[in-house]
């Protein structure tokens, strides 16, 4: 199995899971709102903006996002398999955000929308390159 088939989009459904039900006991709210560390701000002197557990999930997921939609340009059986293990964390992500309680954050449903477009974006680009590659074949 090629590396190219493993969704990478489950990264973030990991690390969240790793975070919120293994980090502590308390919310998950305060949790993700943990300041990882700051970083100062020119327009305000002696201003700082706080980098948290929450904004560096966030970061990850657009990161690992974009990764995937570059790889759904690619029209290889790996990327079949790999759109059809990305549905498969899609649902997860799903289920787990309506019955998990601690998963019912507005980070988890960012990370859950970020599958879903995982998803619809990865079979709509293979259907075009696929198109796109039989038209250029076709010899008409």
């Amino acid at each position: 199995m090629s590396l190219r088939a493993v969704p990478l989009i489950a990264i973030p459904l990991v690390l969240y899971n790793i975070l919120v039900m293994l980090g502590g006991s308390g919310p998950p709210a305060d949790i993700l709102a943990t300041r990882i560390f700051s970083l100062p701000v020119i327009t305000a002197p002696g201003a700082s903006m706080p980098f948290t557990w929450g904004d560096a999930l966030l970061f990850v997921t657009l990161l690992v996002l974009f990764i995937e939609i570059v790889k759904a340009t690619y029209t290889t059986t790996a990327s079949l398999l790999d759109h059809g293990l990305s549905m498969l964390v899609f649902v997860v992500c799903l289920i787990e955000f309506l019955v998990v309680p601690k998963a019912a954050t507005s980070i988890f449903l960012f990370i859950t929308m970020a599958t879903l477009i995982d998803v619809i974006a990865g079979y709509t680009i293979g259907i075009r390159v696929a198109k796109r590659d039989l038209q250029i074949g076709g010899g008409e």
